[in-house]
C-alpha cells in the first residue's frame, strides 16, 4: 500500500513507470491472427455513466471506455492513466496531479483537467443523484458534505484546473491511500459537451464521447455490449485485442455451456463445479482471493419489520446460518466463510476475534436456539421474512440452504426472486426485508467496507445508523494505525448485526488458455482489455 509521509515520496510510486507504456506483450511471443475477447455479464449493466454506475460489471465495461488518472497493474500498483504523476504538499492535503499531454477524446478533442474538475462536480452535485456521490466524501475532498447535501454549490468542491494539464484536488483529511481511490470508475473524467448536447442519452453508442483504449459500437440492455480498438487513445499503438464482447446471461450454468462451447473466452465457475472443472481444464479453471464480500442486508428502518428491531432475532439470523456447508458443499471455489464484513486479503487487515467467530457451529446453533425463545418466538411462534435475491442459480441455491438452516429455529423464509435492476431498485428504495447484497471494494483498504455503514454512505440500505460506529470510523481518517478503529467497527456490527455475512469471495473463472493479461495477484482483480492479448495457440 502507498503510504506518502513527505511531498518527494508521493512520486516514488511511480517513477519506476514511464509516462509512455510498453508493449504488453514479452519479446518473442507469437500473437494469435484473432485478438477479440468475448466475456460474461451476469446481470445488464444499468448504466454507462461513469457517474451513475455503481455494479462492478459496469465498471469492467467503463474501464474500457473511459480513463481515470491512474490505472492498476496486474499486482495492484498504480501506474499513470491521465496522469503521470502527482506530488502531495507537506500537510498531505494537497494532490497535484500532472496530466499527460497527448490524451484525446473520442472524437478528437484533449483531455484536459477540466474534465476531471466537470466530473468530480457532477458526482457530487445533488442534481445528478448518484448513489457514489458519497464517495467524493470518503475521499475527504474539501467541502464534498456540503455540496452533497446542496448547502454549497458544486463549484465550491475542493478540486481545480490550474492549467490544462494540472489538476488539484484538496482534501479534509491526510489519507495515504488516497491516490489507490482515483482508480475507481465514478472519479473517470466525462466530456462536458457531449452531456450537455444529449442529456441522458449521451451514453448511446451513436453519442458516446469516451477516452479509454476502446469506443462504444452497440449495446442492447440485457444482452450484449459492443467494443472496438480506440484509434485516438494515447497509447492505442500497444493496445492488441481490436474488438471486446460482453455477453449478458443470467444463468451461471448456461454460461458454462456456452464458454465449452467456444462462445466466451471468460466465466464464473457455478458453485460445487470448480474441482471437477480443474481436474478436466487444469489450465482454464481458477481461483485466486476476490475483495468482494456476500452478505444477507437486513432492515432495521423504519420501513423495515418490525421484528427485526430484535438484536436477538437478527443474531439468531446470523448464528443459524452454516457457512462451512455453504462453502464446502455448495460453492467449492476456494471461498471462505465469513464472520465479518472486511474481506479477509484486504491489505493491512486483521479480524477481530468476536464472541460468535469462535464458537463451534454447534454452539452457535444453541445460542440462536436460546436468543429466540427468549425473544418470544420458535417454531410454534415463526417469525416470518422475505429474503429478495436477483436471479443466478448460484444465489438461489445458497438461499434455499439458508432457509432450510433457519427453519428449526422458527425462521419462516419466503424465497423471492427478481431480476438485479428490480432488486438493487428496491433495496435503494429500502423496500425490502432481507436482501442478498455482495460489495466489492473500490480500493484496497478496510474503509472502502467499513464506511458503507455509516450514516453518511449512499449505500447503506438497510439503514443501520449508529452513533457509535460513526464516531470509530470518524476516527479512523486521522489515526496514524486506523486498524484498531477498524476491528472496533467490526465488533460493533457484530454486536448489532444489521448484516448475515456469508462469505468472502474468490474469483473463480474458466479463461480460454491463450487469453493472457489477466491479473493473477490483485485481490481487486482490476482487469483492463488494453493490456490482454491472445497467444497463437
Amino acid at each position: 500500500m502507498f503510504r506518502p509521509t513527505l511531498a518527494a515520496s508521493a512520486l516514488a510510486l511511480l517513477v519506476a513507470t514511464p509516462a509512455l507504456a510498453d508493449n504488453p506483450v514479452p519479446e518473442g511471443t507469437t500473437l494469435a491472427e484473432d485478438q477479440t475477447f468475448t466475456f460474461w455479464l451476469l446481470d445488464a449493466i444499468k448504466s454507462m455513466d461513469p457517474q451513475i454506475n455503481t455494479d462492478v460489471e459496469g465498471s469492467d465495461v467503463l474501464r474500457q471506455l473511459f480513463e481515470g488518472l491512474y490505472n492498476e497493474d496486474a499486482d495492484g500498483s498504480l501506474v499513470p492513466g491521465v496522469a503521470t504523476d502527482h506530488e502531495v504538499s507537506e500537510d498531505q492535503t494537497t494532490y497535484t496531479f500532472t496530466l499527460r499531454d497527448d490524451a484525446t477524446w473520442s472524437n478528437g478533442d484533449p483531455v484536459t483537467a477540466q474534465d476531471f474538475v466537470y466530473a468530480w462536480r457532477r458526482l457530487a452535485d445533488p442534481a445528478t443523484a448518484s448513489e457514489y456521490a458519497w464517495y467524493m466524501e470518503l475521499m475527504q475532498v474539501v467541502n464534498a458534505p456540503e455540496v452533497i447535501s446542496g448547502d454549497m454549490d458544486p463549484e465550491e468542491l475542493g478540486v481545480r484546473a490550474v492549467d490544462d494539464h494540472t489538476f488539484e484536488v484538496q482534501i479534509a483529511t491526510p489519507l495515504p491511500y488516497f491516490p489507490q481511490m482515483v482508480v475507481h470508475a465514478s472519479t473517470f473524467p466525462v466530456h462536458q459537451a457531449t452531456i450537455e448536447e444529449h442529456g441522458d442519452n449521451w451514453t448511446r453508442p451513436e453519442n458516446m464521447v469516451g477516452n479509454g483504449a476502446y469506443v462504444l459500437d452497440e449495446h442492447i440492455l440485457g444482452e450484449r455490449v459492443e467494443m472496438s480498438q480506440s484509434d485516438t487513445y494515447w497509447d492505442a499503438e500497444n493496445v492488441v485485442l481490436t474488438n471486446l464482447t460482453a455477453l449478458t446471461i443470467n444463468d451461471v450454468n448456461q454460461g458454462l455451456t456456452r464458454y465449452l462451447a467456444g462462445e466466451l473466452d471468460r466465466v464464473d465457475v457455478p458453485a460445487g463445479q470448480f474441482p471437477r472443472l480443474k481436474e478436466e481444464y487444469p489450465e482454464q479453471a481458477t481461483s485466486t482471493p476476490y475483495s468482494c464480500s456476500y452478505i444477507y442486508m437486513l432492515n432495521v428502518g423504519d420501513s423495515g419489520p418490525e421484528v427485526l428491531n430484535d438484536v436477538r432475532v437478527r443474531k439468531a439470523l446470523a448464528y443459524g446460518i452454516d457457512r462451512d456447508i455453504i462453502v464446502d458443499r455448495i460453492l467449492q471455489g476456494g471461498q471462505e466463510p465469513s464472520y465479518n464484513w472486511t474481506h479477509w486479503a484486504t491489505a493491512g487487515f486483521e479480524a477481530p476475534e468476536t464472541e460468535w467467530s469462535t464458537m463451534s457451529q454447534e454452539d452457535r446453533m444453541a445460542e440462536a436456539q436460546a436468543l429466540m425463545e427468549e425473544a418470544g418466538y420458535g417454531p410454534d411462534n415463526p417469525v416470518e421474512l422475505t429474503l429478495n435475491y436477483n436471479t443466478s442459480e448460484d444465489h438461489k441455491r445458497i438461499a434455499i440452504a439458508a432457509s432450510q438452516m433457519l427453519k428449526p429455529l422458527g425462521f419462516d423464509i419466503t424465497l423471492n426472486n427478481m431480476e438485479w435492476k428490480v432488486h438493487t431498485d428496491r433495496m435503494q428504495a429500502q423496500d425490502f426485508e432481507m436482501a442478498r447484497y455482495a460489495w466489492c471494494g473500490d480500493y484496497n483498504e478496510a474503509s472502502t467496507y467499513l464506511d458503507l455503514f455509516t450514516s453518511y454512505s449512499g449505500h447503506n440500505n438497510g439503514e443501520f445508523f449508529n452513533e457509535e460506529y460513526d464516531a470509530v470510523m470518524k476516527e479512523s481518517k486521522t489515526a496514524e494505525d486506523p486498524l484498531p478503529m477498524y476491528q472496533e467497527a467490526e465488533r460493533i456490527l457484530a454486536e448489532e448485526m444489521p448484516i448475515l455475512p456469508i462469505y468472502h469471495y474468490a474469483q473463480v473463472d474458466m479463461v480460454k488458455p491463450d487469453i493472457r493479461g489477466l491479473p493473477t495477484e490483485n485481490v481487486m482483480q482490476t482487469w483492463y482489455a488494453k493490456d490482454m492479448y491472445r497467444v497463437a495457440e
